[in-house]
């Protein structure tokens, strides 16, 4: 299998836990996938099986670590390493006022140095790439420099690869949200980092929502990464294999997709369904599932089926088969 960072799909609190991903595998694979953020002392304190386990058919996929201690994110990474994971991706970009109080996110862009040595702490203890996610600037830091200078010293740690969110993080007055969709994007600096560094693998995050977009910007970067797009619209990423990596392997419908994940949910319920206080319930997975349809006739009643509460209740996969009869009728 190809390993490619061409096109991926971005860390997505609450969004891409291992159900997402391996839904997304069904459609594509060899678009790279990361995990949601995970933070150190949740792997260090708490139930590493829990954030940590995933499906071998998820690959290739990367986790994403929150944290600023040098020597815990040493540890975690180990751990993720152990694990399978193919890459370990450090959270420089989100600044949601959980992660500022941990000074850690989009913080950490003010602590280049900092970076660079939890950087280097983690190359030192894996030998599967570490890379970075970071936004363009805090706060009211508009200048390109400051970017540049932040990469560049990152990069001396031996970091070779960034995740470029090409938006400034407003770490006050702006929820998450808002930082998603109110500071502009400037895919300029993105394409600027690249000819600074040609030498490094630059990819590009934030409001990219065709593969017509992706394909102009590929012509200045390395890679882009799809965020909200990917999770809403799915369906978006069925030629990708095809498109960006030329895999000549049929491209499944979306009916193919759903009763693809028919045993997989299966799967899942026989496992996990009765441990870990309920573990595994149909609805953890479906709500993955609702997008799939969008821009169909009887795409509403697909969603509305699969998020059905009743229908959902009995935990039984055959609601997929039932929902896609909403399509077909239609």
């Amino acid at each position: 299998m190809q390993r490619s960072r061409r096109v991926s799909v971005a860390p997505m609190m609450d969004w891409t836990d291992r159900h997402c991903r391996s839904f997304h595998r069904k459609i594509t694979r060899h678009t790279w996938l990361y995990t949601e953020m995970v933070t150190t002392g949740a792997l260090l304190h708490g139930d590493v099986a829990r954030h940590l386990d995933f499906s071998q058919e998820e690959h290739p996929v990367a986790l994403q670590l929150g944290g600023s201690d040098p020597g815990d994110l040493a540890k975690s990474a180990k751990l993720g390493e152990s694990w399978g994971y193919d890459e370990i991706n450090l959270n420089c970009g989100c600044p949601s006022e959980r992660v500022q109080k941990g000074a850690f996110g989009a913080c950490l862009m003010l602590e280049a140095n900092l970076v660079a040595d939890c950087v280097k702490a983690m190359r030192d203890a894996v030998a599967i790439d570490i890379t970075v996610k970071h936004r363009i600037g805090v706060d009211q830091v508009q200048s390109y420099d400051f970017v540049r200078d932040f990469v560049g010293t990152v990069a001396q740690a031996g970091c070779a690869t960034f995740i470029v969110h090409a938006r400034n993080a407003i770490l006050k007055g702006l929820s998450p949200k808002q930082n998603r969709e109110i500071p502009p994007l400037k895919y300029e600096f993105a394409y600027q980092l690249k000819r600074d560094f040609p030498q490094l693998e630059i990819l590009l995050n934030g409001g990219v929502k065709t593969s017509d977009e992706i394909d102009d910007h590929l012509r200045h970067l390395d890679g882009v990464m799809l965020g909200r797009e990917a999770y809403h619209n799915p369906y978006l990423m069925a030629d990708f294999d095809v498109r960006y990596y030329g895999d000549g392997a049929p491209i499944k419908t979306r009916a193919e997709v759903l009763e693809a994940m028919v045993p997989y949910v299966r799967n899942q319920l026989a496992r996990y369904g009765q441990n870990a206080g309920g573990g595994v319930r149909l609805n953890s997975i479906t709500r993955h599932l609702l997008g799939l349809m969008a821009g169909m006739p009887g795409a509403r009643g697909f969603r509305q089926l699969l998020s059905d509460s009743e229908q959902l209740a009995a935990n039984d996969p055959a609601l997929l088969i039932r929902a896609l009869e909403k399509i077909r009728v239609s």
